[in-house]
């Protein structure tokens, strides 16, 4: 837009000013020195200080002070410069014209920096407390995998990760198996057109074995090394959807509502029943130190047995829904978390030594999985009606460190990786997504971030 020009053939002459408005001018020439009587005068002016300025940006020569010396910044003006800036930060009198709104590299600061006396050199009688940033869970899964016909059944366990690094993954009437080293997909099995998959189940440290339990009432033991059944158990009546296993011992459980204990090192298909539950059991887990195995039922009953008993121990009875979601802590002996279905939507917590309920956790969703993380005292649990969401949870507090959302459908199926740091869910949406949640043991003391290094969509078969 042009800039309007001032016309000075149009300005009126300058008129004369009688004895009346001589006062006004005199006012307005002198205005610095009036003060009017009922008007309290503002100034908006701000006039810095020459001691501040650089006048040799601009080669404008500074007016020396009248005594002779140069102004110094205070003590506690450079401290402050040095820990917000560096202590290698120049002077602003020091830097050179030809840099002026020149771009440079942004470097970033602990905010354990940002004190009056910096970071290294504390200032006297300051005691320095480290500031912890709170540990950031990236929100998108790393890597995401196609699970064509992973079924949509809550009393199903169809996902777990051996100690080998490997995934097992039941689909329809096969079992797959995923490297995650390699990312080669083996068939370990066909059930054929008459059975399909309910649950899987690897066998603890130093041995590739896995446990099938099948829509007939089956337990296969496989060698995932040779992809060779070497077992095939019976006991069962109707379908296996749970397993665990303790050493050489495998407990499976049914919706024939029983626990068949069995030792595969003998030659019977099993060596004791547990009875309790009135309805299908879905969840199974046996304690760190395999002494205790907890179950949950449709019947939402939350039983704890020990090695040797036929009848359960501990009875909990509090959940309101189905208890699929069982954890036992590897961090406090004794300290168990079960969540329960749609009609309950809560995580509770026991202490089974005292026996004792700790504490409950409204989640507003139904409860599908949960697991620990072995290196921190955190948990994850996965979730279905109405959300479809994973968290991650800091115990005992029980504060939310992410909220996880992706699946379109229930997340059913949970596994954590041997080193402790990956999760992977499983839904009726057939894909199963692998996520970044809990630091490594050398890191959980600092700061450091976790983050995804790559993303991708691969087919598991």
């Amino acid at each position: 837009m042009p800039r309007p020009s001032l016309n000075l053939e149009t300005l009126a002459p300058i008129p004369s000013f009688s004895s009346s408005s001589s006062e006004h001018v005199k006012r307005l020439i002198n205005s610095k020195h009036y003060v009017s009587p009922s008007k309290t005068i503002c100034f908006d002016r701000f006039i810095p200080s020459r001691s501040g300025s650089n006048f040799e940006l601009f080669h404008i020569p500074s007016t020396p002070s009248p005594s002779g010396k140069e102004e110094s910044p205070s003590a506690y003006a450079a401290l402050l410069r040095d820990a917000l800036f560096g202590t290698n930060t120049p002077d602003k009198r020091e830097i050179p014209g030809r840099n002026i709104f020149r771009y440079r590299t942004e470097t970033r600061q602990p905010m354990q920096s940002f004190s009056p006396y910096g970071f290294d050199d504390e200032g006297p009688g300051v005691s320095q407390s480290p500031v912890k940033a709170p540990r950031k869970v990236p929100r998108s899964p790393y890597k995401v995998l196609d699970a064509p016909a992973l079924q949509d059944d809550f009393y199903l366990n169809l996902v777990d990760w051996s100690s080998q690094n490997v995934l097992a993954v039941g689909l329809g009437n096969c079992v797959y198996l995923w490297n995650a080293c390699s990312s080669k997909v083996t068939k370990l099995c066909d059930l054929g057109i008459d059975d399909s998959v309910c649950s899987v189940g690897w066998a603890q440290r130093g041995t590739n074995n896995l446990a099938v339990g099948t829509f007939n009432g089956k337990v296969q033991i496989w060698d995932a090394s040779r992809c060779k059944k070497i077992r095939n158990m019976e006991g069962h009546r109707l379908r296996v959807g749970a397993l665990a296993w303790s050493s050489s011992v495998l407990s499976s459980g049914s919706r024939d509502k029983s626990i068949l204990q069995r030792d595969i090192r003998s030659p019977e298909d099993f060596v004791s029943k547990l009875s309790g539950h009135k309805s299908e059991v879905c969840g199974l887990k046996w304690s760190y130190d395999n002494r205790q195995l907890a179950s949950g039922g449709n019947d939402n009953r939350l039983f704890v047995w020990n090695q040797h008993s036929t009848q359960p121990v501990l009875k909990y009875c509090e959940h309101t829904a189905a208890v699929k979601a069982i954890a036992w802590s590897p961090h406090l002996h004794g300290l168990l978390a079960s969540g329960g279905g749609t009609a309950d939507r809560c995580i509770r917590f026991w202490n089974t030594t005292t026996n004792s309920h700790l504490s409950c956790m409204d989640t507003g969703s139904q409860v599908c999985n949960l697991v620990w993380s072995k290196n921190v005292n955190e948990l994850v649990s996965t979730h279905g009606y109405s959300q479809n969401q994973i968290i991650v949870w800091r115990y005992p507090t029980m504060s939310k460190l992410a909220t996880l959302t992706g699946h379109t459908y229930r997340v059913l199926y949970l596994a954590i990786s041997p080193d402790g740091q990956t999760i992977v869910t499983g839904a009726g949406d057939e894909t199963l997504r692998f996520w970044n949640v809990f630091p490594s043991p050398k890191s959980q003391n600092t700061d450091s971030e976790i983050g995804a290094s790559s993303f991708g969509r691969t087919t598991i078969r």
